[in-house]
């Protein structure tokens, strides 16, 4: 018997837009705008004086938040207002600026996520292989569907079909989530062969793995695409 279905959590549940709306905001230091903690990038210096990227805003001292993609990041650096805001925020200490620092923050928060993934997995929240998930889709027991970037469009169907089945949304249109991690990055970090598909078992899971996920999805742009629709990636399962 499939458990009935609870509002999606993510953007699209108005209690959970409501309590992001009244979290902690930090100002991003490039553009000025203020942003909730959980979509922005903190920079952090080293004991050397180098910008490094604190996926997880965990590092001690100071720290300079950025709500910027990739690509104005790298336009930042080459005209050197990254440079000048940085100065500001650390209130002139000396520090050096990696040329290839975008890069160094997408690799983090990719690491973040995937890290996040594996403790999942071991928690034993992370459900794998395209029967089980079907499964446990259709069972109402996934709260959150997601797809490697480079998955098959019939097999992403048929399980976005399952999972809309467990959630009575049928002919509602709502499908897993495609990463911006393709199927050899996630069999490495899962330490499994061929990950194409993935979910999990329950919000708590999803709303741990949501954070780093907001964070690289904004900082690669690609959550500018599915706004609207990010309200779908996630179900909760009673």
């Amino acid at each position: 018997m499939r458990n009935p279905p609870n509002e999606p959590l993510g953007y699209g549940n108005a209690d959970a837009r409501k309590a992001r709306e009244s979290g902690p905001e930090r100002r991003c230091v490039l553009t000025g705008d203020n942003a909730p903690r959980d979509v922005l990038v903190r920079l952090a210096i080293s004991p050397d004086g180098d910008v490094l990227p604190d996926a997880l805003a965990r590092a001690p001292g100071r720290g300079a938040w950025i709500g910027v993609t990739r690509a104005q990041l790298e336009d930042a650096i080459a005209g050197g207002k990254l440079k000048g805001a940085l100065a500001r925020a650390f209130k002139g200490a000396r520090l050096t600026i990696p040329d290839n620092l975008p890069e160094m923050v997408e690799q983090a928060l990719t690491r973040a996520v995937l890290d996040r993934l594996g403790l999942e997995m071991r928690a034993g929240k992370l459900i794998l292989g395209n029967d089980r998930i079907a499964e446990q889709a259709r069972m109402g027991g996934v709260a959150w569907l997601g797809h490697a970037a480079d998955a098959a469009v019939d097999g992403t169907r048929k399980l976005d079909q399952a999972w809309r089945v467990g959630m009575d949304a049928e002919g509602s249109g709502r499908g897993g989530m495609r990463l911006p991690l393709d199927r050899a990055a996630l069999s490495v970090a899962l330490g499994r062969d061929n990950v194409v598909h993935l979910a999990l078992a329950d919000n708590a899971s999803a709303e741990r793995v949501a954070l780093p996920l907001r964070r690289l999805l904004h900082f690669t742009g690609a959550i500018q695409a599915v706004a609207d629709d990010i309200g779908q990636w996630t179900n909760a399962a009673a």
